[in-house]
């Protein structure tokens, strides 16, 4: 397969109001850094998805639309069998706005306040700001590392599920930040965990397409057969969350009503953005070969950062993520202060790299890098954050 040259272009993404690049200041408190922030990506999406929205924007009506018709439906029950040997029912397939605001619909419905939701920990960001903003609370569930690799305690685990107040467990796959990919072996007793101790499951797997060697992901609807809720998007995996827009599984009629009813009758999202609607269609029908030379890419930043690494900080051990183009680093070793680390990376080298602390108390001591951009920048990147690490670095 010959590469796609267009990944190394540099594409100047200031003044198109991304947040990224135009509003790093709201986090890091200064403007003009050079960001590896939010996960999105540097890229342009695939070129038979621009055609498709261009097309559609001559057309020049944009009235309101719908999303319950066979060419999406089709095209979604088309990936999971072509990527994942998954078999979906197309009846069970449920649209919303966002992956979060449909997480955030089904913690309301399968959960009460003051409940417990169960988190591995670290965790994506929202979902903290998600469960507490529901007025539920977080029982986290801490990954540790052991031989290398990232695994659930599941001891803890099944005390967590055990809890009276428990409802339901908010499950990452791919997991965000660390990169895990959850094994066969693992989401098997996890469900068996879950179905014995009557807790629910919503499993977020937005990250879904990118995993890297021989780590597969495996869907929760290949899992389990009892009530759950799988939610997902292309929009990481086609660098199109602008265009807002998620799907996923309601596997119980009775909650996929419910749901449908808080969407249309309570929050008047009746009519999906069209070009959203269309950008998964012609993702999931006709951007194969893309997504693979883009995964390619990405996994050679990845493999630029462990180079980098190793002959810097050889002590640290940095081990390439399962999955995602998000660099999960451990700097303990280092005996860094975070809060030393993230001044002079802001305020002497001029880039934005998220902190592992945003990620909960777990990533104290952390940074994750988002190396989805040309390698030219995270070059820069690279060599900004060594020597910050190093000024930083006590003797």
């Amino acid at each position: 397969m010959k590469q796609d040259d267009s990944f190394s272009q540099t594409i100047d993404r200031l003044g198109t109001y991304c947040t990224q690049w135009d509003f790093v200041q709201d986090r890091f408190g200064e403007a003009d850094l050079l960001p590896f922030t939010i996960s999105d990506m540097d890229f342009a999406t695939a070129p038979q998805i621009i055609e498709t929205l261009v097309n559609r924007s001559r057309h020049g009506v944009f009235g309101y639309s719908r999303w319950q018709h066979t060419d999406f439906l089709n095209a979604i029950q088309r990936w999971f069998k072509m990527r994942f040997n998954s078999d979906i029912q197309t009846e069970e397939i449920v649209y919303g706005p966002s992956v979060i605001y449909m997480v955030g619909q089904l913690i309301r419905q399968w959960s009460e306040m003051d409940d417990g939701i169960v988190v591995h920990t670290p965790a994506y960001d929202a979902f903290y700001k998600t469960i507490e903003g529901t007025q539920r609370k977080v029982l986290a569930c801490p990954l540790r590392y052991n031989d290398e690799q990232w695994v659930c305690d599941m001891k803890q685990l099944e005390e967590l599920l055990a809890l009276p107040t428990t409802r339901v467990m908010l499950l990452c796959s791919p997991h965000n930040p660390t990169g895990k990919v959850w094994t066969a072996d693992e989401l098997l007793l996890m469900a068996e965990l879950c179905e014995r101790h009557d807790v629910r499951v919503i499993s977020d797997e937005i990250h879904m397409d990118l995993c890297w060697g021989n780590d597969q992901h495996i869907p929760w609807s290949s899992i389990s057969r009892e009530s759950y809720a799988l939610f997902t998007s292309a929009s990481k995996s086609f660098n199109i969350p602008a265009l807002t827009g998620a799907y996923g599984i309601i596997k119980d009629s009775k909650s996929r009503n419910a749901y449908f009813h808080q969407l249309k009758a309570c929050d008047g999202l009746s009519s999906p953005a069209i070009f959203a609607v269309i950008a998964h269609i012609t993702a999931y029908t006709e951007c194969d070969d893309w997504l693979q030379q883009l995964r390619h890419y990405l996994f050679a930043n990845l493999v630029y950062v462990k180079t980098r690494l190793d002959a810097e900080f050889p002590q640290l051990h940095w081990q390439l993520p399962e999955s995602t183009y998000l660099a999960w680093i451990n700097l303990n070793p280092l005996s860094i202060d975070d809060a030393e680390l993230q001044h002079c990376l802001i305020h002497q080298e001029k880039v934005a790299i998220m902190p592992g602390f945003t990620y909960g108390p777990e990533g104290k001591g952390f940074i994750r890098l988002n190396v989805g951009c040309p390698r030219t920048k995270l070059e820069i990147g690279m060599d900004r954050l060594i020597r910050a690490l190093k000024s930083c670095q006590r003797t």
